[in-house]
């Protein structure tokens, strides 16, 4: 992910953390109920698999 990053990385300093839009609860049942209309390996399921565990990066970057 440093590719794409605008400043470096130093031990021990604070790093950008991106931030995590929260979508309501409706929201992501309608979405859910859109993924399960999809075809077995889609490409679109496999970047939001992809997009799932970059939100879960972000929000341990920001715990942190």
């Amino acid at each position: 992910m440093t590719d794409c990053a605008t400043v470096g990385f130093e031990a021990g300093a604070v790093a950008a953390c991106p931030p995590v839009v929260e979508y309501s609860r409706e929201f992501q049942t309608r979405a859910a109920e859109e993924l399960v209309t999809l075809l077995e390996g889609s490409a679109i399921a496999e970047v939001l698999n992809d997009y799932a565990v970059m939100r879960q990066q972000a929000r341990v970057c920001r715990e942190a």
